[in-house]
């Protein structure tokens, strides 16, 4: 049911997923204000392997012929100068000049959610990956460098209760937004995500077959996996910015598998190298930090400037706000 690509934006054969240079973890980001909420998604972009690897390689640049603002031009210097330059400390200067243009929420010296900017910096990513190919129909766009990484599809089945009518339909993601006010570990999250939901009252379905509203059964599940699969845990409880601030456990290792809408099979393995964390009562205040797994394979605590060895342990004990896995 899914509408293949008429054309391949980038060979998803020249993903390196595994980090093609083994070294210390690079220099932390100084806050420039209320920043620490770009610092730290800057910070798990760096370390994110296929990614790193592509903005290394200066592919982008070199073909590059955008006027102005360009968000993989910015990440592609950023990068670099974080993982190759010898500087302690970097200023992500560009980043915040150019705010207006990655989301026109954000303000240099008012304090952001780091999960908006990084859906509106895969966003900006996305259409600089699209800039200067015309008339692209909207399946080739799902396999640019950046979807070819993060995006995923959903698949949405709805069955009408009373003709037993199945709809399905297809939808693309970078990120997943999941319901922690019941569950208490990511696992159970993934669990509620994928099952069954009524839809009655107001929610009623239109079924083409009935050819009128009734009540129906909605069940989303992961159809096609992404290569990296970045996990928000809703921690805003009400629109008031109450927070919910229980801990949530999260795996080191984590099989999509049993929410594929396919079940059967090898296992589908993932592996956590970045989260981040938000410290504060409420989602309106506070501060965001993060810890991130360097190419040489250890992780570290990255706090505006300050950049810390850390254990395993030390990572999945954390009040999580977002989590980061690589296949």
């Amino acid at each position: 049911g899914m509408a293949l690509p008429q054309r391949i934006l980038f060979p998803p054969e020249e993903i390196c997923m595994d980090w093609q240079q083994r070294q210390r973890p690079g220099a932390g980001l100084c806050n420039l204000g209320s920043t620490c909420y770009i610092n730290v998604i800057l910070q798990c972009l760096t370390y994110t392997p296929p990614l790193a690897n592509y903005l290394l390689s200066r592919d982008h640049s070199q073909l590059c012929h955008r006027q102005g603002f360009c968000m993989m031009c910015i990440m592609e210097a950023h990068v670099r100068k974080v993982l190759c330059s010898s500087a302690n400390i970097i200023w992500p200067r560009a980043v915040v000049r150019d705010l207006k243009f990655i989301g026109e929420e954000f303000e240099p010296d008012m304090a952001g959610d780091a999960y908006e900017f990084l859906r509106c910096a895969l966003e900006a990513m996305q259409r600089a990956c699209l800039s200067g190919s015309r008339s692209v129909d909207t399946s080739s766009q799902t396999n640019t460098i950046i979807h070819q990484i993060f995006g995923g599809f959903l698949k949405s089945r709805v069955i009408c209760l009373r003709c037993l009518a199945v709809s399905d339909s297809y939808k693309a993601f970078l990120h997943v937004l999941l319901d922690i006010k019941a569950p208490s570990s990511l696992i159970t999250a993934l669990e509620d995500f994928v099952k069954p939901k009524k839809l009655d009252g107001k929610y009623c379905f239109k079924c083409s077959k009935c050819e009128k509203k009734v009540t129906a059964s909605k069940r989303v599940t992961v159809h096609c996996v992404p290569k990296v699969f970045t996990v928000c845990l809703e921690r805003a409880a009400d629109h008031t910015g109450k927070k919910i601030s229980k801990i949530v456990e999260y795996p080191e290792y984590l099989d999509l598998r049993p929410y594929m809408s396919d079940t059967a099979g090898e296992p589908l393995l993932y592996s956590l190298y970045a989260l981040v964390v938000h410290s504060g009562d409420t989602c309106l205040d506070g501060h965001f930090f993060c810890y991130t797994k360097a190419s040489n394979g250890l992780w570290y605590k990255m706090d505006d400037e300050s950049v810390d060895n850390c254990g395993i342990h030390t990572v999945l004990r954390q009040q999580a706000y977002l989590l980061f896995y690589v296949r």
